[in-house]
């Protein structure tokens, strides 16, 4: 049986990303790809992102986080996600800050400058094609040959390309709305110059300090925020020198601060986590 059969639950959001939180950190059963498609199963719990807390790993860290998408892959890192985690664990135990490893790294984390609000550090984002990754050589991944539409009159085209703990695209548009997202963004993130598949943003640059976004998640499709896509698409236009290196993110679900620090070149996100409801998962979703 499942390590999750009958095991407590927290249902949150980051500003509208929705996530599962659960603490795994008394048990040295692991969580499967297939456990977490069955959560998200029609039974189950509709989430974006699984958040599974381990035991840890790393002295210092208060947990090993496994990061799963509701189709059952694993993502390296959930920026809304951590804030949910961050929230769960300061209402518990009264901390103001703590440290986490996750696939991505190292993530340190803090109480924001307000009681509503958690900041969580991404670390520094990689720009190298191999890094990203991508399937090619491209000396400049400030943009990289990938267009949607008829070669003579694209329809998008040239995104900016950034690892940000996930692989992500950032197209630069006039208005997010305009297209159908929904329905190019699976064939983007499944596009063979992206072997790890990637996370596909629509971004228009509002002014130097602010930037709204919509994103197509890998593994988790269209949702309401994705807080690596809001990193990485701060820290791809500042890179084009046309926003300031803090910026307010304003996505479906609400808005996000980001500054991608000169001093470490690390990116600090700012934002809120929501608490929904408790519950234990039933048994039954994972008797396959």
């Amino acid at each position: 049986m499942s390590a999750l059969a009958n095991h407590a639950f927290a249902k949150m959001n980051g500003i509208g990303n929705e996530i599962v939180v659960v603490d795994l950190r008394d048990s040295k059963s692991a969580v499967t790809s297939a456990d977490a498609r069955a959560v998200a199963s029609p039974a189950g719990i509709a989430y974006d992102q699984l958040m599974v807390l381990q035991p840890p790993r790393l002295a210092g860290t208060e947990a090993f986080i496994r990061i799963y998408n509701n189709d059952g892959s694993e993502a390296g890192a959930c920026g809304n996600g951590m804030r949910c985690v961050l929230r769960r664990l300061f209402e518990q135990t009264g901390q103001t800050a703590a440290s986490f490893e996750t696939r991505a790294g190292l993530l340190n984390c803090w109480q924001g400058p307000a009681p509503d609000l958690y900041t969580v550090d991404m670390g520094p984002p990689k720009f190298g094609w191999q890094d990203i990754p991508l399937a090619e050589e491209f000396r400049d991944t400030r943009y990289i040959e990938l267009q949607v539409g008829p070669i003579d009159a694209p329809l998008l085209h040239s995104p900016s390309a950034v690892n940000m703990g996930n692989p992500h695209a950032i197209f630069w548009v006039d208005d997010i709305n305009a297209y159908d997202l929904a329905r190019f963004g699976p064939l983007l993130e499944n596009h063979p110059i992206f072997p790890e598949r990637a996370n596909i943003t629509l971004a228009h640059i509002v002014d130097r300090d602010h930037i709204t976004i919509r994103t197509w998640e890998r593994g988790a499709g269209l949702t309401k925020a994705c807080g690596s896509a809001a990193c990485a698409a701060a820290v791809a236009a500042a890179r084009l020198k046309r926003a300031n290196r803090v910026v307010q993110v304003q996505l479906p679900g609400g808005d996000l601060s980001i500054e991608w620090r000169e001093g470490d070149d690390h990116v600090l996100m700012t934002g809120t986590a929501t608490f929904e409801y408790e519950g234990r998962f039933d048994p039954s979703l994972f008797a396959a």
